[in-house]
């Protein structure tokens, strides 16, 4: 395997502060770059859907030199966008041949492929941007977490909505104390909007040779193509490659809570859901975490809905419940988020906004680059948030799987320790010559 060039010392990322240190007045100390004025040259993984505008990102930040996606279609429109770009089918040929010219890999690919592409790419030490949720397991993202320490890479996962003042004001009203203790939090969405609660079709057919569907696979176990199933985008809703509802918006929705609260390793989840056949999620889910205390904040309960389901009405105090978004209830207040991505907010039932000191931030993918260069760590680095964040949010989908027994969970472990059942969905078996 290729490994890092001298040149590419400049990659590393600054120790991070948990997730309430970034909304403090002050920033972390930046570390200044020798390298900062150099060309940051990408590769990108997955350029179609979300990584065409993560490609997009990637090309004002520096040059994309080299390609990979799994339909010619979306290669081919690709490379008409980043001329010269060397192009793949497989993203392990691409770090392999194109490691010595790459600084940064951007992994916009299916849910269950973001973790093998990411660690190959951590181990070669290249900066790494992943699509959230960051992986499609609560072991994967764990691990991830410990690549990115262990080879000193600035990473990032794509939650946007880190970056909005909104969703930092938010979280630092919280952690002032403004709406006193937080007794509990309600996490909605509008998701799915793609089909769940189906069956495994029978009617498969020959992929399109314009799709390369051993790659798509990818550690996978695998099976047929089946037209209109699966590509493009229909694959968020089956276990097999996607994290359904919760995993698809939970990353952005449950982002402020997180951000304010901490909400990191909970001691049990129980989940109500239309039920499964455990080959796509459920058409609905009403999900519930319980968190112990942590430091200074006390124990709260954390309920997520999703297919239509909605908090209580009366939780509003008048005002309209938008169809997805955040709830903080707290003893002197409630802090509401409507919308996915926390931009905007109003406290409900309490004060007047008072002011805060919150750090701003200079643009999400823009944090990732400034880590590059030496710079702060980005708040959605993988180490100390983007992996604690999909865990807990990854929690969720195993009490799905568990079909309403609640799951007693060991953080420290990784272990539902009432449910060895679910062990092959903490941590999956990889097929197909993959590893992590």
């Amino acid at each position: 395997m290729a490994r890092q060039t001298t040149r590419r010392g400049f990659i590393k990322t600054s120790s991070a502060a948990i997730a309430g240190g970034y909304f403090a007045a002050a920033g972390l100390s930046a570390q200044e770059s020798n390298s900062a004025n150099e060309e940051i040259r990408f590769a990108c993984i997955g350029v179609g859907g979300k990584g065409s505008s993560d490609s997009g990102d990637a090309r004002k930040a520096g040059k994309v030199v080299a390609i990979c996606d799994i339909d010619d279609d979306t290669l081919e429109k690709g490379g008409l966008r980043f001329e010269g770009a060397a192009k793949y089918h497989d993203f392990r040929e691409m770090l392999e041949k194109e490691g010595k010219n790459v600084d940064a890999v951007t992994v916009s690919t299916p849910d269950h492929t973001h973790a093998p592409a990411a660690a190959m790419a951590l181990r070669m030490k290249k900066a790494v941007f992943t699509q959230k949720p960051l992986t499609h397991s609560i072991w994967e993202a764990r691990r991830l977490a410990e690549l990115a320490e262990e080879n000193e890479s600035a990473t990032m996962m794509g939650n946007q909505g880190t970056a909005n003042s909104g969703l930092r004001k938010a979280a630092a009203l919280v952690q002032k104390g403004v709406i006193g203790k937080v007794t509990e939090v309600h996490v909605w969405t509008n998701r799915p909007v793609w089909p769940q609660g189906l069956d495994r079709p029978t009617d498969t057919t020959e992929a399109p040779k314009s799709i390369h569907w051993k790659d798509f696979i990818g550690p996978a176990e695998y099976r047929e193509f089946a037209a209109g199933v699966y590509h493009p985008f229909k694959w968020r809703g089956w276990w097999a490659f996607g994290t359904g509802a919760l995993g698809d918006m939970a990353c952005h929705t449950f982002n402020m809570p997180f951000a304010a609260l901490n909400l990191r390793d909970p001691v049990s989840v129980v989940a109500k859901t239309s039920g499964h056949n455990r080959e796509t999620y459920p058409k609905w889910s009403v999900i519930d975490f319980d968190f112990p205390k942590l430091g200074e904040r006390d124990g709260v309960k954390v309920t997520w809905y999703d297919g239509g389901k909605l908090p209580e009405e009366s939780l509003f105090h008048g005002e309209q419940v938008s169809t997805s978004g955040s709830l903080l209830v707290g003893e002197k207040g409630s802090i509401y988020s409507p919308g996915d991505y926390g931009a905007d907010f109003k406290i409900l039932n309490g004060p007047e906004v008072p002011d805060v000191d919150f750090v701003q931030s200079p643009g999400h993918f823009n944090e990732w680059v400034r880590a590059i260069r030496g710079g702060d760590a980005a708040m959605s680095n993988f180490k100390n948030y983007a992996g604690p964040l999909t865990e807990t949010i990854l929690l969720g989908n195993l009490a799905v799987w568990a079909d309403g027994k609640k799951i007693e969970w060991n953080a420290e472990k990784m272990e539902a320790t009432n449910a060895p059942e679910v062990a092959h969905i903490i941590k999956p078996e990889y097929h197909n010559g993959y590893i992590l």
